[in-house]
């Protein structure tokens, strides 16, 4: 059998537009000899909906556009997902369906079995479950009809499973020969890896042929990197899609559904992927947000400098706008990297000095805070005047402004609210300061991109004399070790003791990460690239006592 997976990219609730980028996809995929043909989940309205679901006229919108979606389609099956009613009461009035559809009609619904609830997952919150499971018949073969979760949940793959039941497992044991499943899977740093070491696993398992479409692109915080994958019945991988980007991507499954085909690979390098991935999610936002261009300030900086390169490669360097906004404090150095910079990429630069506006700010609070030391107060008033201009450019201009600051600083606060977090994505919000240095040297690989001295010279906000990061946190790969342990992972304070780091650093650290729950509740959407992100993955306290 020729299957055709249309590893496509849609807009959440642009029902007209995923429509007709499907049926163009699928007319392409049956002129060039597909026999079937797969679209991921929850296609024609895009993954994931959320609230969207809970209002009736999304629904029935989403339904109309099923149906018209239906004339189009000929002898050639084709498989999509879409958001259908359930009549099943008492439960949820909603079910995360699949579609089989041919010769201009739905020949069969499927249910999603497995509705995950954890990290960014809330499908409890809408979907109601499948009540059974049963093969679906297309063109005389029986085929187990999976919506991504089911098929996670290999009893030999997870040494500890979240459900029950295995979906596929039971199907096959229906008698189904063909693994179908339409997925959006989103991803993180070596995702692609593990999911398609369970998929092999779970047709080695079931001794069938397997076939995966995974949605390609970003919405919100969310990236979908693609990677659609067939399998033979031992787990050689038969096809492969390619990464962030959309693709068709042909599969021919093998009588008996065992074949000689040299088993693809994944890519290997970890940077390049998590590049792609930032690239996309910001094409993706700003595209999908109705925005044009985009500004952000160019201090210098290792951080503003990755955002800006991410940026001038997703839209183009006609659509950024690199701002130098220096302080007093602000280096000759820092200024001639970002101008530097600049130049490289091709984006407009200019510089809104902001020591005059800063000074007139002083003075206008000189008599309240008579008798008070200078501290971090008058550091921030710099970091706020930043964001005034920032946001003055992008009312008055049009542009999204994106902020720079990266995961690290995120957690423990290093950040300024209505400052540096003024904008509308965080670029790097997910991105360790480690991880930020390896990008980095990624982007330089082939030549200098990146000033060589922004990569080289310490990190400091410049909000005084000769301030660096460290005067106030301790070495980034200590502060990344904590972070890792505790953000990502869980981990207790005793555990990172016993990792050998000092017990008042990983204090001082978990108290700063406590405190600053509040600020990141009002920070910009980051992009999710790791197996723990800072938003809606992560639901802690503002309010709490509780270090660990």
């Amino acid at each position: 059998m020729r299957i055709a997976l249309l590893q496509l990219n849609a807009t959440i609730g642009a029902f007209d537009k995923n429509r007709a980028r499907l049926e163009e996809a699928y007319r392409d995929a049956v002129g060039k000899g597909a026999e079937l043909v797969l679209a991921p989940e929850l296609f024609l309205s895009g993954y994931p909906p959320r609230d969207l679901l809970l209002r009736d006229d999304f629904v029935s919108r989403g339904l109309e556009c099923l149906e018209a979606l239906a004339k189009a389609v000929g002898d050639i099956p084709l498989i999509t997902g879409y958001v259908d009613r359930s009549t099943a009461r008492p439960g949820r009035a909603l079910r995360n369906a699949a579609a089989v559809i041919q010769h201009g009609q739905i020949t069969h619904r499927v249910f999603k079995s497995l509705l995950p609830t954890y990290d960014v997952f809330d499908e409890d919150r809408y979907f109601e479950p499948a009540d059974k499971v049963a093969p679906v018949e297309i063109n005389g073969q029986k085929i187990a009809l999976t919506i991504c979760e089911d098929i996670w949940n290999d009893a030999d793959f997870w040494p500890d499973r979240r459900y029950r039941n295995d979906p596929v497992h039971d199907l096959v044991g229906m008698g189904a020969t063909l693994v179908v499943n339409i997925s959006a899977s989103p991803w993180q740093r070596g995702k692609e890896a593990t999911r398609l070491a369970m998929l092999q696993r779970v047709a080695r398992d079931e001794r069938v042929p397997l076939v995966q479409v995974n949605m390609v692109g970003a919405n919100d915080e969310l990236i979908f990197d693609g990677h659609s994958v067939a399998l033979d019945a031992q787990g050689n991988v038969l096809a492969l899609g390619k990464s962030f980007a959309e693709d068709t991507v042909f599969a021919e499954i093998p009588p008996g559904g065992s074949g000689s085909t040299p088993t693809l690979t994944l890519p290997s390098n970890q940077e390049e992927q998590l590049y792609k991935a930032l690239v996309l999610g910001v094409r993706d936002y700003v595209a999908k947000c109705g925005f044009k261009s985009t500004v952000l300030g160019l201090s210098g900086g290792i951080d503003s400098a990755i955002v800006a390169v991410i940026a001038a490669d997703a839209l183009g360097p006609e659509k950024v706008w690199g701002v130098s906004l220096p302080s007093r404090y602000s280096s000759e150095g820092s200024l001639s990297d970002a101008v530097n910079l600049a130049k490289k990429l091709g984006i407009r630069y200019d510089v809104l000095p902001i020591a005059d506006p800063v000074a007139d700010v002083e003075k206008t609070l000189t008599g309240v805070f008579s008798g008070k030391t200078p501290d971090a107060t008058e550091e921030n008033i710099q970091s706020r005047m930043r964001g005034l201009l920032l946001m003055a450019l992008s009312n008055k201009f049009g542009p999204l402004v994106l902020t720079t600051g990266n995961k690290s600083e995120l957690a423990v606060g290093y950040c300024t609210l209505y400052g540096d977090m003024c904008g509308a994505l965080a670029v790097i919000a997910d991105v360790l300061k480690t991880e930020i240095y390896a990008l980095a040297k990624w982007i330089n690989r082939d030549g200098e991109i990146i000033p060589w001295n922004t990569i080289e010279k310490p990190p400091s906000a410049e909000l005084r004399p000769n301030q660096t990061d460290q005067d106030s946190l301790p070495p980034y790969d200590i502060l990344d070790r904590i972070l890792r342990h505790y953000v990502v992972d869980d981990a207790d304070s005793k555990m990172l003791v016993s990792e050998g780091i000092s017990p008042d650093t990983v204090k001082d650290v978990l108290n700063k990460i406590v405190f600053s729950e509040y600020k990141r509740r009002q920070a910009a959407p980051g992009l999710k690239v790791s197996p723990r992100a800072f938003g809606s993955g992560r639901r802690v306290p503002i309010a709490q006592g509780y270090r660990g």
